[in-house]
């Protein structure tokens, strides 16, 4: 048995409520490794000893290039638990508690794994309507001042004594104008970058955090946009830029005029005064700032008046315009204590608004339940591209990646992460594709049929192309735009939204071979099976079930870069 391939963590991804009933448990070993693996459990309040411990089987539910997982869902009759496992690889039995390999039991129950209560409080909860979700990412200035239609012409607007600048013309009002569009296509719920007064078009420089940049329109054109929205059944989710400000943000302009004598100055890193902003944009500013951009000079929100400042403001938009839930910018360069706090004004208004951390590395240290309910998850556009874009990696590395995506954090997170293919910070997807579209359809089936909530960047469903940001963040094609692309994310929309259990069911992967991956989704007696073929071969594929999608299918055979979907 190699045990250095063992693990488990209690009170972890290992060992996590689902409800207060349900306890998820897993272990990880070595590939083909156990034959079999079963969970001990009892109640550490247990009257005799030694303690009377309940044996469950576990499944073996996913594995990787070098690792299997074990995994059962106890439906627990109690709160607290100590438990250990029992592991067989055909020739030898071990017992594993306490971080220890042994052949036998001991009576000291405190030697053993213990959860020592599934608390309300602590289990990792996220807004149930994430299962049902299909997110359009919107980028304001790129995508509509009128229907059907977007200027392209640079606008300039005063605020203040400051001027806001946009260049592609885009509003609010556009938006709302095409709700009907976002509709149709299918989609349930918007997320918007920053729509706030700041002086950039990009608006992550931002002046003021209560009302909405001019050149984009009125607080008003946004309350109607948010009353429009809901009224068709789609949800808003706005960006929160909390980690840093821009030049002319009050506190920053105040400790800018004053100094020392300024009574912000402990609301930012590093004031080296006098505080100047740099002219040049190649001088390194003489305060810690977003990564190195010298016009967003970066918020201490350890400091209880900043932290209780946007605390207000994420409640704001929340109680005043009834916004679903924030995506909250550069979230990994936060402190944990602003997060907590944060989240608990959030949820104390509306308990299922949602909170989206931008986070492109693994992002368990923010998903316990105390800070946000999501990630971004760039790590499924990453491996979707090396995958579906480059055919760098064969279908069986890239369905062990996928599984690392699903085993790193609790079972209920995986549900709520924001699986992308684009934003507003990378090249577009179909541009990594070389312009090929059957490599870019396979990615984004595979995403919408993927455990998660699948997002379209404004214009993906057109075919929007481009490496460069001028390119990626290109006006919407509103009459250029490639119908047939367009109708092919409507249908695989609708597939998702017709079948639960591509949105709530367990994964698991049939097979990997070559460029062939095939996976089901299960729930309850409801099975959906996906096989896609990223490769130039054919491949043959016994069918499945009644084909629900296809492309390239006949008599068995799946061809170069086809799909089917059976259910």
């Amino acid at each position: 048995m190699r045990r250095e391939a063992i693990l488990h963590f209690p009170m972890s991804q290992y060992a996590h409520g689902l409800d207060e009933k349900h306890i998820v448990f897993r272990l990880r070993c070595a590939k083909g490794d156990l034959r079999e693996c079963t969970l001990y459990y009892g109640d550490t309040g247990c009257r005799v000893n030694p303690i009377i411990f309940t044996p469950v089987p576990m499944e073996r539910v996913a594995s990787t290039m070098e690792h299997d997982y074990w995994e059962v869902v106890l439906d627990s009759p109690y709160k607290r638990l100590f438990y250990y496992f029992e592991l067989y690889d055909g020739t030898e039995r071990l017992f594993y508690y306490g971080d220890v390999f042994t052949d036998h039991l001991v009576e000291d129950r405190s030697e053993y794994f213990k959860l020592p209560f599934n608390h309300r409080a602590d289990i990792a909860r996220v807004p149930d309507w994430v299962h049902d979700a299909v997110v359009y990412n919107i980028f304001p200035d790129s995508f509509a001042t009128g229907r059907r239609q977007i200027s392209g012409k640079a606008t300039e607007k005063p605020y203040g004594d400051q001027l806001c600048h946009g260049k592609l013309g885009g509003t609010i009002r556009g938006i709302t104008l095409n709700a009907d569009y976002l509709q149709e296509l299918g989609i349930n719920c918007i997320y918007l970058n920053p729509l706030f007064a700041a002086g950039e078009y990009h608006k992550y420089d931002l002046i003021d955090y209560f009302h909405v940049d001019p050149c984009f329109g009125t607080d008003e054109d946004f309350a109607e946009m948010v009353q429009e929205m809901h009224r068709r059944g789609i949800r808003v989710i706005i960006d929160g830029v909390f980690n840093h400000c821009g030049w002319y943000f009050f506190a920053f302009d105040d400790a800018v005029r004053k100094g020392e004598q300024s009574r912000y100055k402990d609301w930012f890193y590093g004031l080296n005064f006098p505080v100047i902003r740099p002219e040049d944009p190649e001088d390194y500013p003489g305060y810690e700032c977003f990564g190195y951009e010298r016009m967003m000079p970066k918020l201490d929100t350890a400091n209880p008046e900043v932290r209780d400042y946007f605390c207000r403001v994420g409640r704001y938009w929340v109680e005043q315009f009834d916004i679903d839930g924030w995506r909250l910018d550069v979230a990994s360069e936060v402190d944990d204590s602003f997060w907590r706090a944060f989240r608990r004004e959030i949820k104390a208004v509306k308990p299922d608004a949602l909170l989206i951390g931008e986070v492109w590395e693994s992002a368990g240290h923010w998903l316990d339940g105390s800070m946000f309910d999501s990630a971004m998850n760039y790590d499924f556009r990453k491996h979707g591209r090396r995958f579906f874009a480059e055919g760098s990696i064969s279908a069986e590395e890239f369905s062990a990646r996928v599984t690392d995506m699903l085993m790193r954090y609790r079972r209920q997170i995986t549900f709520a992460q924001l699986n992308l293919l684009d934003s507003h910070d990378v090249s577009r997807f179909l541009s990594l594709c070389g312009g090929d579209r059957r490599r870019y359809k396979l990615a984004v089936l595979f995403m919408l049929c993927f455990v998660g909530m699948p997002t379209v960047f404004y214009g993906d469903e057109l075919g929007v192309q481009g490496v460069l940001e001028k390119d990626y963040r290109a006006p919407m094609p509103w009459e250029s735009g490639d119908g047939e692309l367009r109708e092919f994310f409507r249908r695989a929309i609708r597939l998702r939204k017709e079948n639960a259990a591509l949105r709530r069911g367990d994964y698991r992967l049939i097979e990997a071979r070559e460029q062939l991956v095939a996976f089901e989704r299960s729930l309850g007696g409801e099975k959906i099976a996906v096989a896609l073929n990223a490769g130039e071969r054919e491949q043959y594929l016994p069918a499945a079930g009644k084909v629900l999608m296809a492309e390239g299918w006949e008599k068995n055979r799946l061809g170069p870069f086809g799909y089917v979907v059976f259910g």
